[in-house]
């Protein structure tokens, strides 16, 4: 049977993903240091409200608010054997908003990374990280989430483990990775080393990409990168809202409406099929990115010149690969915030 994604990427050219979870809940009141995932029990109008402003914002797929949903992160929050359930209940309150609505509506299960180092550096083994996944990857299905979006994830091994975990599950899947260190992630990796790692796997994503890193010119240099290995697997791009400004005690991202109409515009064009907004992107960014990619026609791709010109200059003057090319100046700077 094909799963929602796959049949809404055959009818349609791009696909609106959500924005952010973080930004729009610390709005509705969460404090720095909670645990998002715990609001799905205590407050979940909230989350309802949150799923509820992105379907209104035009987005055709949201993720639940399972970032951090997993045993290892809620183990700080002494939530860890809660973790199947608090996913479960998160992708109930999507699945109920979702068929509320007379269009299709895709609901992504959001599983973020662990936040443990994968052995031999650090202690996570890679059958502990398969069996973390899977407890949260069980937890969404129950939950009614149509298939699962790992995301944010910096290292290949974690990205392995929850390609295995949600075999077990039997869940289609997308997963994201975070380029935000000189167009590497965290852990070494380039644009290129994820296309081909995600060609080698025995159970490989519907769609792949990148989501936060550093901001929007970064992340569409990344998609290039995706696009010039010639798979033909949907290309995801997620972009912060801008740069993160700190501001009378709290962090403001100063991407305008405006400025995420045009970096969704250059996404599609860049060859991006699944485009939305991760930190600072709220229900008005996503409005005129509906509007700018139903209404501007397709254009060429982009060029590197044109990105910066359009939406910005680039962090550093490298994309990680090596054989960049001479590039506009910098400028510059994670959770969906």
């Amino acid at each position: 049977m094909t799963d929602a994604l796959t049949k809404m990427l055959a009818d349609r050219a791009w696909v609106l993903a959500d924005g952010a979870t973080g930004t729009n809940l610390f709005n509705m009141g969460l404090q720095s240091g909670d645990a998002p995932e715990l609001w799905n029990e205590d407050h979940p109008d909230r989350i309802r409200t949150l799923y509820q402003g992105a379907v209104d914002a035009g987005s055709d797929l949201f993720l639940t608010n399972s970032f951090g949903g997993n045993a290892a992160r809620l183990k700080l929050h002494g939530a860890e054997r809660r973790a199947r359930h608090l996913s479960r209940t998160a992708a109930e309150i999507g699945r109920d908003v979702a068929d509320r609505i007379d269009r299709p509506l895709v609901v992504a299960g959001s599983v973020g990374p662990t936040g443990e180092i994968m052995a031999p550096m650090g202690s996570l083994t890679h059958a502990l990280a398969v069996e973390i996944f899977h407890e949260q990857a069980e937890g969404l299905k129950e939950g009614g989430a149509d298939i699962l979006w790992l995301e944010t994830i910096s290292a290949p091994e974690e990205y392995k483990a929850a390609a295995e975990a949600f075999a077990l599950a039997g869940m289609p899947w997308c997963g994201t990775m975070s380029f935000d260190t000189a167009g590497r992630t965290m852990m070494g990796l380039t644009s290129e080393d994820m296309a081909k790692m995600v060609e080698k796997l025995a159970n490989p994503p519907i769609a792949y990409g990148a989501n936060c890193g550093v901001g929007a010119s970064d992340l569409l240099r990344t998609v290039l990168g995706f696009v010039a290995q010639g798979s033909e697997r949907p290309i995801i791009a997620k972009g912060n809202a801008g740069i993160p400004k700190y501001h009378d005690g709290h962090i403001h991202y100063d991407g305008t409406p405006e400025l995420m109409a045009e970096y969704a515009v250059l996404a599609r064009d860049a060859g991006a099929r699944i485009i939305g907004g991760c930190c600072g992107t709220m229900g008005a960014h996503l409005s005129k990115m509906r509007a700018a990619l139903e209404e501007r026609p397709a254009g060429p791709r982009p060029t590197l010149d044109r990105i910066t010109q359009a939406i910005g200059p680039f962090s550093s003057p490298s994309d990680g690969t090596g054989d960049d090319e001479a590039q506009p100046r910098r400028t510059r700077r994670r959770r969906r915030a």
